[in-house]
């Protein structure tokens, strides 16, 4: 991500994202705070995120794509709760981005069974890539 916008974009979405089961959970608030840091957003801009529509902008690069899923689905678990809503939204999101449908699959049932939640980068990487062959 070369602009602060680029991250402030990125930073809405999962805001958004955190949002559409109805509620913010502590755990949500903390993931996404952690995720501002590391992006340098002022807390001001964060804050405001909160209180704003979406207009998402268009990754460019695939890896900055497939980046941002794992974000979105690292969120979708953090509360400990699965919702519909959610599992829909983040597939809605990963084709708006032009991810594959079935390595993202793959990717949300290899974190589900993972007692972490969670996946190796090269892994993550390696579903994706897998597609092309």
């Amino acid at each position: 991500m070369n602009s602060y916008e680029e991250k402030l974009s990125l930073l809405a979405e999962m805001v958004s994202f955190s949002l559409v089961d109805g509620k913010l959970h502590d755990r949500e608030l903390q993931f996404l705070t952690l995720v501002a840091d590391e992006l340098q957003i002022k807390p001001e801009d964060f804050k405001q995120l909160f209180h704003q529509e979406l207009y998402p902008s268009v990754t460019k690069s695939e890896f900055q794509r497939i980046q941002q899923f794992y974000r979105l689905a690292l969120l979708m678990h953090c509360d400990g709760v699965l919702h519909e809503r959610e599992r829909n939204a983040i597939h809605e999101i990963g084709i708006n981005m032009g991810l594959n449908p079935f390595a993202m699959k793959r990717v949300l049932k290899a974190m589900e069974l993972s007692p972490t939640g969670m996946i190796s980068p090269d892994f993550l990487l390696e579903v994706f890539q897998e597609q092309y062959n």
